[in-house]
Protein backbone atom coordinates (compact mmCIF):
# COMPACT_ATOMS: atom_id res chain seq x y z
CA UNK A 1 0.00 0.00 0.00
CA UNK A 2 1.61 3.30 -1.02
CA UNK A 3 2.15 6.02 1.78
CA UNK A 4 0.04 8.84 1.58
CA UNK A 5 2.25 12.08 0.85
CA UNK A 6 2.82 13.72 3.50
CA UNK A 7 2.44 17.61 3.20
CA UNK A 8 5.02 20.03 5.14
CA UNK A 9 4.00 23.64 6.56
CA UNK A 10 6.90 25.41 6.43
CA UNK A 11 6.57 28.38 9.53
CA UNK A 12 8.53 31.50 9.08
CA UNK A 13 10.14 32.29 12.11
CA UNK A 14 11.28 35.60 11.28
CA UNK A 15 8.90 38.33 12.61
CA UNK A 16 7.94 40.50 10.25
CA UNK A 17 9.46 44.40 11.30
CA UNK A 18 7.36 47.04 11.67
CA UNK A 19 8.39 50.36 11.48
CA UNK A 20 8.84 52.47 14.96
CA UNK A 21 7.46 55.98 15.47
CA UNK A 22 8.37 56.62 19.24
CA UNK A 23 12.10 57.77 17.69
CA UNK A 24 12.28 59.29 14.91
CA UNK A 25 15.58 60.00 13.36
CA UNK A 26 16.55 63.62 11.87
CA UNK A 27 16.69 63.88 8.09
CA UNK A 28 19.77 62.73 6.15
CA UNK A 29 22.45 65.35 5.97
CA UNK A 30 21.66 65.20 1.93
CA UNK A 31 17.35 65.90 2.16
CA UNK A 32 18.52 68.66 4.34
CA UNK A 33 21.09 70.02 1.92
CA UNK A 34 18.39 69.88 -0.88
CA UNK A 35 15.68 71.70 1.56
CA UNK A 36 18.26 74.65 1.84
CA UNK A 37 19.25 74.52 -1.51
CA UNK A 38 15.71 74.68 -2.63
CA UNK A 39 15.24 78.21 -0.27
CA UNK A 40 18.67 79.57 -1.69
CA UNK A 41 17.20 78.97 -5.16
CA UNK A 42 13.60 81.09 -4.24
CA UNK A 43 15.29 83.75 -2.53
CA UNK A 44 17.08 84.70 -5.39
CA UNK A 45 13.86 84.71 -7.71
CA UNK A 46 12.06 87.90 -8.01
CA UNK A 47 9.10 86.55 -6.80
CA UNK A 48 10.47 86.41 -2.92
CA UNK A 49 10.53 90.48 -2.77
CA UNK A 50 6.96 90.61 -1.34
CA UNK A 51 7.92 87.59 1.04
CA UNK A 52 10.99 88.89 2.40
CA UNK A 53 9.24 92.62 2.82
CA UNK A 54 6.57 91.27 4.63
CA UNK A 55 9.29 89.70 7.08
CA UNK A 56 11.28 92.70 7.24
CA UNK A 57 8.00 95.00 8.34
CA UNK A 58 6.47 92.20 10.58
CA UNK A 59 10.60 91.81 12.46
CA UNK A 60 10.77 95.23 12.75
CA UNK A 61 7.25 95.43 14.59
CA UNK A 62 7.83 93.28 16.40
CA UNK A 63 11.43 94.81 17.84
CA UNK A 64 9.75 98.33 17.91
CA UNK A 65 6.85 96.26 19.83
CA UNK A 66 9.08 95.06 22.46
CA UNK A 67 11.77 97.22 23.28
CA UNK A 68 9.42 100.44 22.84
CA UNK A 69 6.39 98.96 24.44
CA UNK A 70 4.71 102.51 24.06
CA UNK A 71 5.45 105.63 22.24
CA UNK A 72 3.82 107.57 25.51
CA UNK A 73 6.11 109.64 27.59
CA UNK A 74 4.07 110.43 31.33
CA UNK A 75 5.67 113.85 32.43
CA UNK A 76 5.18 114.74 36.47
CA UNK A 77 2.04 117.00 35.36
CA UNK A 78 0.30 113.70 34.88
CA UNK A 79 -0.45 114.36 31.21
CA UNK A 80 1.00 111.77 28.44
CA UNK A 81 2.98 112.80 25.03
CA UNK A 82 1.17 111.96 22.01
CA UNK A 83 -1.90 110.50 23.82
CA UNK A 84 -5.51 110.93 23.55
CA UNK A 85 -5.59 113.49 25.91
CA UNK A 86 -3.86 115.75 23.43
CA UNK A 87 -6.23 115.43 20.91
CA UNK A 88 -8.77 116.29 23.33
CA UNK A 89 -7.03 119.38 23.72
CA UNK A 90 -6.26 120.16 20.39
CA UNK A 91 -2.81 119.83 20.83
CA UNK A 92 0.41 119.13 18.83
CA UNK A 93 3.63 118.98 20.80
CA UNK A 94 7.41 118.74 19.78
CA UNK A 95 10.34 117.55 22.16
CA UNK A 96 13.31 119.46 21.77
CA UNK A 97 15.69 116.61 22.77
CA UNK A 98 14.88 114.63 19.33
CA UNK A 99 17.62 115.53 16.20
CA UNK A 100 16.70 116.20 13.42
CA UNK A 101 12.70 116.99 13.90
CA UNK A 102 10.23 118.37 11.78
CA UNK A 103 10.86 121.67 13.72
CA UNK A 104 14.81 121.23 14.30
CA UNK A 105 16.19 120.65 10.89
CA UNK A 106 19.84 121.57 11.52
CA UNK A 107 21.86 122.78 14.42
CA UNK A 108 21.14 126.43 14.31
CA UNK A 109 17.78 125.53 16.47
CA UNK A 110 14.19 124.77 16.42
CA UNK A 111 11.87 126.71 13.55
CA UNK A 112 8.02 126.25 12.92
CA UNK A 113 5.23 127.92 11.06
CA UNK A 114 2.19 127.29 13.85
CA UNK A 115 -0.65 128.47 11.35
CA UNK A 116 0.92 125.99 8.72
CA UNK A 117 1.76 122.91 11.07
CA UNK A 118 -1.64 123.26 12.90
CA UNK A 119 -3.36 123.16 9.28
CA UNK A 120 -1.19 119.83 8.50
CA UNK A 121 -1.42 118.45 11.72
CA UNK A 122 -5.68 118.44 11.30
CA UNK A 123 -5.68 120.85 14.41
CA UNK A 124 -9.63 121.89 14.27
CA UNK A 125 -10.88 125.62 14.68
CA UNK A 126 -6.78 127.21 14.22
CA UNK A 127 -6.42 130.64 13.52
CA UNK A 128 -6.69 130.96 9.39
CA UNK A 129 -4.17 133.75 9.47
CA UNK A 130 -2.43 136.11 11.86
CA UNK A 131 -4.76 139.08 11.65
CA UNK A 132 -3.98 139.81 15.28
CA UNK A 133 -0.59 138.72 16.84
CA UNK A 134 0.94 138.76 20.45
CA UNK A 135 4.06 137.29 21.60
CA UNK A 136 4.66 137.09 25.26
CA UNK A 137 5.91 135.36 28.69
CA UNK A 138 3.90 133.67 31.65
CA UNK A 139 6.38 134.16 35.20
CA UNK A 140 6.34 131.39 37.20
CA UNK A 141 3.33 130.73 39.06
CA UNK A 142 0.92 133.11 36.94
CA UNK A 143 -1.64 132.63 34.18
CA UNK A 144 -2.97 133.73 30.66
CA UNK A 145 -6.27 133.23 29.25
CA UNK A 146 -9.05 131.51 30.95
CA UNK A 147 -11.51 133.24 28.64
CA UNK A 148 -14.00 132.76 25.24
CA UNK A 149 -13.28 134.71 22.18
CA UNK A 150 -16.66 134.55 20.15
CA UNK A 151 -15.41 136.61 17.32
CA UNK A 152 -12.01 134.32 16.53
CA UNK A 153 -10.11 131.60 16.35
CA UNK A 154 -6.97 131.29 18.26
CA UNK A 155 -3.45 129.50 17.37
CA UNK A 156 -1.05 129.39 20.25
CA UNK A 157 2.75 128.25 19.89
CA UNK A 158 4.48 127.71 23.92
CA UNK A 159 7.79 127.02 25.04
CA UNK A 160 10.22 127.06 27.86
CA UNK A 161 9.10 125.98 30.66
CA UNK A 162 6.38 123.13 32.27
CA UNK A 163 3.45 124.45 31.48
CA UNK A 164 -0.53 123.77 32.22
CA UNK A 165 -2.90 123.99 29.12
CA UNK A 166 -6.35 124.18 29.60
CA UNK A 167 -9.44 124.16 26.84
CA UNK A 168 -13.13 123.95 26.67
CA UNK A 169 -13.99 120.86 25.35
CA UNK A 170 -17.87 119.45 26.14
CA UNK A 171 -16.90 116.14 25.47
CA UNK A 172 -14.85 115.38 28.34
CA UNK A 173 -17.53 114.39 30.69
CA UNK A 174 -17.83 115.91 34.38
CA UNK A 175 -15.30 118.54 34.03
CA UNK A 176 -15.70 119.94 30.66
CA UNK A 177 -12.29 120.25 29.79
CA UNK A 178 -9.15 119.04 28.52
CA UNK A 179 -5.94 119.91 30.40
CA UNK A 180 -2.19 118.41 29.62
CA UNK A 181 0.79 119.67 30.52
CA UNK A 182 3.68 120.60 28.23
CA UNK A 183 7.18 119.34 29.02
CA UNK A 184 9.97 122.65 29.31
CA UNK A 185 11.92 120.40 26.76
CA UNK A 186 8.56 120.35 24.03
CA UNK A 187 7.20 122.97 21.84
CA UNK A 188 3.63 122.83 21.98
CA UNK A 189 1.27 124.18 18.94
CA UNK A 190 -2.47 124.91 20.15
CA UNK A 191 -5.83 125.77 17.84
CA UNK A 192 -8.77 126.92 20.24
CA UNK A 193 -11.66 127.55 18.01
CA UNK A 194 -14.27 130.56 18.56
CA UNK A 195 -16.45 129.94 21.47
CA UNK A 196 -13.91 127.98 23.17
CA UNK A 197 -12.16 129.03 26.45
CA UNK A 198 -8.69 128.38 27.21
CA UNK A 199 -5.84 129.01 29.53
CA UNK A 200 -2.50 128.68 30.25
CA UNK A 201 -0.82 128.52 33.38
CA UNK A 202 2.81 128.26 34.44
CA UNK A 203 3.89 125.39 36.74
CA UNK A 204 7.51 125.79 36.60
CA UNK A 205 9.24 127.01 39.76
CA UNK A 206 12.09 128.84 37.83
CA UNK A 207 11.59 129.03 33.89
CA UNK A 208 9.37 131.57 32.05
CA UNK A 209 6.80 130.26 29.22
CA UNK A 210 7.14 132.22 26.38
CA UNK A 211 3.98 131.86 24.24
CA UNK A 212 2.74 133.21 20.48
CA UNK A 213 -0.43 133.43 19.77
CA UNK A 214 -2.54 134.32 16.24
CA UNK A 215 -6.34 135.23 16.14
CA UNK A 216 -7.89 135.45 12.57
CA UNK A 217 -9.86 138.39 13.81
CA UNK A 218 -8.83 141.61 16.19
CA UNK A 219 -10.10 141.54 19.62
CA UNK A 220 -10.41 144.30 22.60
CA UNK A 221 -9.05 143.02 25.49
CA UNK A 222 -12.67 144.45 27.31
CA UNK A 223 -14.68 143.45 24.31
CA UNK A 224 -17.83 142.22 25.14
CA UNK A 225 -17.50 139.27 22.53
CA UNK A 226 -15.09 137.68 25.31
CA UNK A 227 -15.85 135.98 28.49
CA UNK A 228 -13.55 136.12 31.11
CA UNK A 229 -12.50 134.23 34.58
CA UNK A 230 -14.41 130.88 32.81
CA UNK A 231 -12.95 128.53 35.69
CA UNK A 232 -12.98 129.57 39.02
CA UNK A 233 -10.30 126.97 39.85
CA UNK A 234 -7.37 128.97 38.08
Amino acid sequence: MANPRRSTLQINTNPTLLPSFSDPSPPPPAALSRSLSSLAHFLKKPTAFPFLLSVFVLLTWLSLRFHHPTSLAADPGGSVAGSDLDADANLLRFSLAEFPSLISKDKRGWLVDPIGAARQAGLNGGALDCSSLHVGQINPGALRGNHRHHTCNETFLIWGAETKFRLENLNIKDKGYAEVIIAADEVAIVASPSGTAHALVNIDRVRFTSFLGCQDTKTSPNSSNTDFKVWKDL
